[in-house]
């Protein structure tokens, strides 16, 4: 019972420590109890079984945290306009597996090779963990530690050096330290060793804040210019307005809100036109795709040209499904599909564009899809076994084709060189700054996230947005369907915002910034790191053993 306990005391500190709704700090101890309860369950229970019991109890953790954080995804809809479960328990149950695994394996690790050992392997294993979720197919970075201090930024100002895996690696730390504490105390009763312990773990938790604070209330950035934006929020129900209404209503109700919407004021007095006009992923054609190789003729993309013309030297950017039909001798990738009623070949995208007169109309194609969603994982091995099922999460139900690298779109007007991420791609720090790499002095977001309707999920996807513009220390104009559309400053600071579902514009003086931090330069090296101390840590073992016998 005891230990049953201890596992629900940290699935409760895990999910009540979470953004938007929770207070972070009890992430330092949130993994304490599960770590006293692995190791009562190998050192003291008469338990038969005790990996297993250790792996449920662990994943009863995990599911609570899991279900607790991303319970909002129920509020998907299925085709009949009922809730869908599939869609929450699917990656619940899932994620919460996973990281069970990955307990199990400190557990086995720390029985083989001690405490100590177990301890420093515990911060490596769920650090590479973490880093897997950042790159594998089945990507759900959703609840890396290092998101959960995104509504408190103003603490973690230090994220422009070691960014939100440098967190993880701190919390874990925080984690280890208290628990070491806890069990010296216990082993012991030594006051003297007691605040000793305390005080070092004192110091990790809140140094990191002080020196961040003071960076924060000390920061200054040097602005290279500043670009005039027009966020666009078209608020359409994704389930029966986006993708049921008329192309050509939705582009002119579009178009009209950025025409209403196209003088700023400067202090006051001054007068100035719009630079660029942000629209929402997804936002055009509606019903159906864009054909890439039809961009000059589309009346879709030609009207906004000709919006563009009655404002000179504006630029248009935004999202829109589109496709693009291969001929028979080109080379078809895997995510290409073959539509036998017309005889082609051809892939779907989900896709970013900047609409420029008298130009070509440049793409970028979402790379960071969503599982179930945009990808069928491992597409290669599962397909032969699954055919074409895919869980119906809101939104496509086919695989969609990607870019390979990151592009940036330059303005031929202005300095600004915008990075055009799409939606969940802002959850991936590391793969941001391959946009400011590219010469990126801006980044605009352009998202979708009312599937979910008024919950966590658009909160919190919101709120990591603050810590790509820390990591990177680029202010970010950030378009969403439904809200909240923001602009939010290199500090993390959301300057300005337009509520959830509201429908209308937001207007920004934006500053355009080219330094480039320290982790723009090495992104996720903690994470790399952590890869080397696990192999050496595995090689430890039969090293270990080698001179054992030989003594």
């Amino acid at each position: 019972m005891k230990n049953l306990l201890l596992a629900l005391i940290s699935g409760v500190l895990l999910a009540i420590s979470w953004p938007t709704y929770g207070i972070p700090f009890f992430i330092f101890f949130a993994f304490v109890p599960l770590l006293m309860m692995e190791h009562n369950i190998q050192k003291f229970s008469n338990i038969k079984k005790k990996s297993l019991a250790i792996f449920g109890l662990s994943y009863l953790t995990f599911v609570i945290w899991n279900a607790v954080t991303t319970g909002w995804l129920y509020n998907s809809k299925l085709p009949d306009g009922s809730n869908s479960l599939l869609a929450v328990l699917f990656p619940v149950l899932t994620n919460s597996f996973f990281m069970a695994l990955v307990f199990l394996a400190y557990h086995f690790y720390k029985k083989s090779q001690g405490t100590y050992f177990g301890l420093v392997f515990f911060v490596v294993i769920w650090m590479a963990f973490e880093k897997l979720h950042l790159v594998w197919e089945f990507t759900w970075p959703w609840l890396n530690l290092g998101n959960v201090f995104a509504d408190y930024h103003q603490l973690i100002q230090w994220y422009d050096t070691l960014g939100a895996t440098g967190g993880s690696f701190w919390i874990l730390i925080c984690n280890v330290l208290a628990f070491y504490t806890l069990r010296i105390w216990e082993a012991g009763r030594i006051r003297k060793s007691l605040i000793k312990n305390v005080s070092m773990l004192a110091g990790f938790i809140v140094l990191p804040m002080l020196i961040s604070l003071v960076k924060y209330y000390n920061y200054s950035p040097k602005s290279v210019g500043t670009l005039n934006v027009t966020m666009l929020q078209p608020a359409l129900d994704p389930y029966n307005e986006k993708y049921q209404k008329d192309s050509l209503t939705i582009q002119s109700d579009l178009l009209k809100l950025a025409s209403e919407n196209s003088i700023i004021k400067f202090r006051g007095k001054e007068t100035q036109n719009i630079d660029l006009y942000l629209a929402p992923e997804t936002s055009l054609p509606g019903l159906g795709s864009i054909s890439e190789r039809g961009f000059n003729n589309s009346l879709l993309i030609n009207n906004i040209k000709t919006f563009l013309t009655q404002h000179p030297k504006s630029v248009f950017s935004g999202g829109i499904s589109s496709h693009y039909v291969y001929a028979d001798d080109e080379e078809k990738p895997v995510t290409a599909s073959f539509l036998e009623r017309q005889g082609i070949w051809v892939d779907e995208y989900n896709s970013a564009i900047q609409i420029i007169p008298n130009q070509q109309p440049e793409v970028y194609h979402k790379a960071m899809l969503v599982p179930g969603v945009e990808i069928f994982p491992y597409i290669n091995f599962f397909k032969p076994i699954l055919g074409n099922v895919m869980l119906d999460l809101g939104g496509t139900t086919r695989s969609l084709g990607v870019s390979t690298e990151r592009k940036v779109f330059a303005n031929p007007y202005n300095k600004s060189v915008i990075a055009p991420i799409i939606c969940y791609e802002s959850v991936y720090g590391e793969y941001v700054t391959d946009y400011v790499k590219k010469g990126a002095n801006l980044l605009t977001i352009v998202t979708n996230d009312s599937w979910w309707g008024f919950s966590q999920g658009h909160k919190q996807l919101l709120a990591y947005a603050k810590l790509r513009a820390i990591e990177t220390r680029r202010e970010i104009a950030r378009s969403a369907n439904s809200g909240t559309s923001a602009h939010i400053n290199s500090r993390g600071d959301i300057v300005d915002d337009l509520p959830y579902g509201a429908k209308g514009a937001l207007i920004a003086k934006v500053n355009l910034i080219d330094h480039e931090t320290f982790y723009t330069k090495s992104g996720d090296f903690l994470s790399r790191l952590s890869l080397f101390v696990i192999g050496a840590l595995l090689l430890f073992i039969p090293g270990r053993k080698y001179l054992t016998r030989k003594k």
